[in-house]
C-alpha cells in the first residue's frame, strides 16, 4: 500500500505545464510591537529590488509579482529598528500574510538612522518575555524530520526539552514532569490538545493542533512572565491564523498521522474590508484506509477526526473581533483476541474501549482605547470527555467468554476560560501590562476498578466528583528600557483556587543587557505555583479498618518552584546564533505519602493514568539544574542546522528525605538536525529537500517491578522499596527526510511531498519494564522501531 501510494504521488507530482515565471502576492500589517498601533509609511522591500511599497493608514501593505522561491523581505520606518526577514517561501498555491511588529529605539533619530537592520528570528512574540524561549516557525514544524507534523514532537529538538516516549507527545522539560505544561489558545488556558488525551495530563499519542491553522506558538521553558501562571514546567501560547481576507484558497493534505485534511479561507463580505474566515477538518488516515478495505496492520484502529476555524472581523470603530474554535473525537478498541502477540505489553485476555472528545470555541476582541493602550479579551467554552472500559476474561484464553467488567473511568469536564488584560506603552522606554485570568468549571468524575480479582469481587470506588470549581489567577508587569542596551521587565501573579481555597503571590523579574557586537546577557528568577492533576485530587482509598473513605489529597496545595536562569547569547552573520543557558529550579511544596516512603507525584504524568496514593501531604522537595548550549544556523541559502546539547541533574526527596533520581533524570540529550534545498529547473521553481536528525538521549531511571507481589495480585506492583534504583540503557535515533516541492508555471497551484524514514536503524529503545499479568512474568516494552511517514500537500 505504501508503495503504491508513493508511486501516486509522484506520478501526480511530475504533471505540470509550461508558460511564464509563475509569481506570488505578499500582503501584512507593520504594527509598533508594543501598542501593536498601525505603523504608515514603513517601507517594505523585496530582495534589495525595486519591488517595494509602502504601509497604509492600518499599517497593511501588499505587493504582487513576486518570483516564487524564496526571498528575502526588509522593513525600515523612522525611529523603530529595522526588519530583517530572511527565506520566505512563497509558492503558487497560496498568498503570504505577514504581521510584523517593530520595536521603538529609545535613542534619538539620529543616531537610528545609522543602525544596522535588527534580525531577531526565533525570539517569542511577547515583549515581556527576556530568555528561556523560542518562537516556532510553522515551517520548521513541517521540515524537520521526525516531527510527524506535531509542534509537541517539534520542540523536542530545542534544549532542555526531551520527547518522553516516541508513541506519545509528552515533554519533558529541565527534568520536570510531562504535567508541568501550560496550553494557552488565544491568551485563554486551553484544554490537552491530543486525541486520547485523559484527565490530568497535558500529552497524548496524535495532536489536535493543525499546523496549517496556526499562526505562531511561543515555547518558554523557565522563569515564565508575570501573565503566565499555573505551570511550573513549560508554556505552550498558541496563536490561530486569520484567513485570507482578500481571496479564497484552498489545501488539501494526507499525512499517516494527522490524517486527511481540506481546508478553506478567504474574505468575507463582497467589500474586502479586512473580514475573513479560516477552517479546517482533517479525518484519521488508517480509519479511511480500513473503510475502503486496505490492510492497515493491525485490528485496533485508531479512529479519530479534527477541526479548527477562525472567523475574524474587519478592524472597526469598537475594535475587531474573531470567533474560533478547534476540537476533536477520537476511540480505539483494543480486543483481545485479536492483540499482536509479539507485543509483552499486550493483553489477549481483556478487551478495553477508550472515547475520548474535546472541544473549544471562544471569541476574542481587541480594541483601541487610545493611540497606545489597546484592551485585549477572550472567552472561550471548554469541554473534554474521556471514557474507559476495561474487561477480563478467564483464563487461558481463547475461549472468549464469560467476560466482566474490571475496570470503569468516565471524566467530564465543562469550562468557561477567561483572559482579559489592558496594555499601555507610556513611551518609547516604558510599558506595562495587567490582566485576570479565570476557569469557571464543573467536573463530573467518576472511577471505579477491580482489575486482578474476579467477577464476584466488589468494585473499588476510587473516585467520584461531580461539582464546581475555579481557579482565578491575575497579575501586573512593566516592562522599562532605560537605554537601547538594557531591558527590565518586572511582574507579580497571583493566583486562588476555589476547590480548597489555596492561594499564592508569585514575583517575577528578568533584566537583559546588549552590548555590542550582537552579544546578549540576561538573567531571570520567578517564583511558580501549580494545582495538582484531578485525578490526584481526587483519588480515595478505602480504609477496612475504620470503614471510610480516605480523601484527603483533596487539601493538597500548591506545587512550587523557584527558578532561576542566566544566559549568553550571540549573534552572528545574519542567520546564526550561539546560546548557553544555565538554570536552576528548586522545587518545594509537592506532595508526598504521610508514611516515609521514597514516593513522589514529580515522578507522574507521562501516561494515561496516575499513581494511586491517598493522604498524600506538601511535605516533598525536588531540585533540576543544568546547562544548554545551541548553536543554529537559521534556513538561508538553501540550508540551516540546528545543534543543541543539554547536560542536567533532576533529583527529588520524598518522605523519607532520601534524594534520588526522578523519573525524568536523564541526564543528557543531544540532537543534531540539518536541511538542504536545491532549487530545480530552468527557471528555478521548483525544488527538493534533504533533511536529517540524529538524537541521543541518556536512559531514564525506574522503579523495578516486584514479580511476587503482582502475580499475587494479579496486576502489576512496584517494588517500592527500591524506587527509581534501576537505570534503563541510553536513547538512540537517526531520522532521514526527503521532500519535493512543485510550482504550477499555469495556475495557482502548489504540490509538496514529504518522506519521512523515522528511526532508520530500526534500533530497539527500550522505554519501560513491565509486568504482564496474562504471562505472570517482566518483559520490555520498547520505542517506536523504523516507520515512514508521507505527508502530501496541495494548495491553490
Amino acid at each position: 500500500m505504501l508503495a503504491r501510494l508513493f508511486l501516486w504521488v509522484f506520478m501526480s507530482l511530475s504533471i505540470t505545464s509550461f508558460s511564464q515565471t509563475p509569481t506570488q502576492t505578499i500582503r501584512g500589517r507593520i504594527t509598533d510591537r508594543i501598542s501593536e498601533q498601525a505603523l504608515q509609511g514603513a517601507t517594505i522591500q523585496i530582495n534589495s529590488s525595486s519591488l517595494q511599497t509602502l504601509s497604509d493608514e492600518d499599517g497593511r501593505f501588499v505587493i504582487t509579482g513576486i518570483p516564487v522561491g524564496r526571498i528575502q523581505l526588509r522593513v525600515d520606518y523612522i525611529g523603530y529598528s529595522s526588519a530583517l526577514l530572511h527565506e520566505i517561501l512563497l509558492t503558487t498555491g497560496k498568498e503570504v500574510q505577514l504581521d510584523i511588529r517593530l520595536e521603538q529605539q529609545v535613542n534619538t533619530l539620529a543616531e537610528v538612522t545609522v543602525k544596522a537592520p535588527k534580525l531577531k528570528k526565533g525570539i517569542a512574540s511577547n515583549e515581556y518575555a527576556i530568555g528561556s524561549n523560542r518562537s516556532i516557525n510553522m515551517e520548521e514544524v513541517t521540515r524537520f524530520s521526525g516531527g510527524r507534523n506535531d509542534p509537541s514532537k517539534m520542540v523536542s529538538n530545542f534544549a532542555g526539552v526531551i520527547s518522553n516516549n516516541d508513541n506519545r507527545n509528552d515533554i519533558v522539560v529541565r527534568g520536570n514532569s510531562p504535567t508541568g505544561v501550560l496550553w494557552r489558545l488565544e491568551g485563554v488556558p486551553a484544554a490537552n490538545p491530543n486525541h486520547f488525551a485523559s484527565l490530568g495530563t497535558t500529552g497524548g499519542p496524535v495532536t489536535i493542533l493543525n499546523t496549517n491553522a496556526l499562526k505562531s506558538a511561543d515555547f518558554y521553558t523557565g522563569a515564565f512572565p508575570a501573565e503566565y501562571g499555573n505551570a511550573t514546567a513549560a508554556v505552550f501560547d498558541l496563536q490561530l491564523r486569520a484567513g485570507n481576507a482578500y481571496t479564497h484558497e484552498f489545501t488539501t493534505q494526507l499525512n499517516l498521522f494527522s490524517g486527511l485534511e481540506l481546508m478553506a479561507e478567504g474574505p468575507l463580505g463582497k467589500q474586502r474590508k479586512g473580514a475573513s474566515y479560516m477552517i479546517g477538518y482533517r479525518y484519521s488516515f488508517v480509519q479511511l484506509a480500513q473503510s475502503i478495505g486496505l490492510n492497515v496492520g493491525t485490528d485496533a484502529v485508531p479512529k479519530y477526526q479534527d477541526w479548527v476555524f477562525n472567523f475574524q472581523s474587519a478592524k472597526g470603530k469598537w475594535g475587531q473581533v474573531s470567533l474560533y474554535g478547534m476540537g476533536g473525537v477520537s476511540a480505539i478498541d483494543f480486543i483481545g483476541k485479536d492483540i499482536d502477540t509479539s507485543d509483552f505489553y499486550a493483553r489477549q485476555d481483556q478487551d478495553g474501549y477508550v472515547r475520548n472528545r474535546m472541544n473549544t470555541t471562544g471569541i476574542k476582541h481587541q480594541r483601541d482605547l487610545n493611540e497606545r493602550t489597546y484592551w485585549k479579551t477572550s472567552v472561550a467554552y471548554v469541554y473534554q470527555r474521556d471514557q474507559f472500559d476495561n474487561y477480563q476474561y478467564p483464563n487461558p484464553v481463547p475461549p472468549y467468554q464469560g467476560r466482566w467488567q474490571i475496570t470503569e473511568r468516565k471524566n467530564t469536564l465543562n469550562s468557561v476560560n477567561l483572559s482579559s488584560y489592558i496594555n499601555q506603552k507610556l513611551n518609547a522606554k516604558l510599558s506595562w501590562r495587567a490582566g485576570l485570568t479565570g476557569e469557571m468549571s464543573r467536573l463530573n468524575s467518576f472511577l471505579q476498578d477491580r482489575e486482578g480479582q474476579d467477577a464476584n469481587a466488589p468494585f473499588q470506588l476510587l473516585n467520584q466528583y461531580n461539582q464546581r470549581y475555579s481557579l482565578w489567577q491575575v497579575y501586573a508587569q512593566t516592562r522599562y528600557k532605560p537605554a537601547e542596551q538594557w531591558l527590565i521587565t518586572a511582574g507579580l501573579h497571583g493566583q486562588y483556587f476555589s476547590f480548597n481555597e489555596s492561594s499564592i503571590l508569585e514575583p517575577r523579574a528578568s533584566v537583559s543587557w546588549l552590548p555590542k557586537g550582537g552579544w546578549n546577557l540576561y538573567m531571570s528568577y520567578g517564583l511558580h505555583a501549580q494545582t495538582q492533576p484531578f485525578p490526584v485530587y481526587l483519588y480515595q482509598e478505602y480504609d477496612e479498618a475504620t470503614g471510610k473513605y480516605n480523601s484527603g489529597n483533596a487539601q493538597l496545595d500548591f506545587t512550587k518552584a523557584h527558578h532561576f536562569v542566566a544566559g549568553l547569547e550571540k549573534r552572528f552573520g545574519n542567520n546564526w546564533r550561539a546560546k548557553a543557558e544555565a538554570y536552576y529550579q528548586q522545587l518545594f511544596d509537592v506532595p508526598v505519602e504521610s508514611i516515609s516512603s521514597g514516593f513522589s507525584i514529580l515522578n507522574s504524568g507521562a501516561d494515561f493514568a496516575f499513581p494511586r496514593k491517598a493522604g498524600l501531604v506538601n511535605e516533598g522537595t525536588g531540585r533540576n539544574y543544568g546547562l544548554e548550549i545551541t548553536l543554529e544556523k537559521f534556513l538561508q541559502n538553501g540550508w540551516y542546522v540546528l545543534n543543541t546539547v543539554s547536560l542536567f541533574d533532576s533529583k527529588y526527596k520524598g518522605s523519607d528525605n532520601i534524594e534520588r533520581n526522578t523519573s525524568f533524570n536523564y541526564g543528557y540529550v543531544w540532537n543534531v538536525l540539518g536541511g538542504k534545498e536545491w532549487k530545480l529547473g530552468k527557471d528555478r521553481r521548483n525544488a527538493f529537500t534533504v533533511d536529517g536528525r540524529f538524537s541521543t538521549v541518556g536512559g531514564r531511571y525506574a522503579t523495578p517491578v516486584d514479580l511476587a507481589a503482582s502475580q499475587l495480585a494479579g496486576r502489576e506492583i512496584l517494588d517500592e522499596r527500591r524506587y527509581n534504583s534501576e537505570r534503563l540503557d541510553a536513547y538512540l535515533r537517526l531520522d532521514l527526510k526527503f521532500g519535493y516541492r512543485l510550482n504550477s508555471k499555469k495556475r495557482k497551484l502548489s504540490q509538496t511531498f514529504y518522506l519521512d524514514l523515522q528511526n532508520v536503524s530500526n534500533r530497539e529503545n527500550i522505554f519501560l519494564r513491565r509486568y504482564n499479568a496474562q504471562r505472570g512474568g517482566i518483559g520490555n516494552v520498547y520505542q517506536l522501531g523504523f516507520f515512514p511517514d508521507l505527508l502530501y500537500r496541495v494548495q491553490f
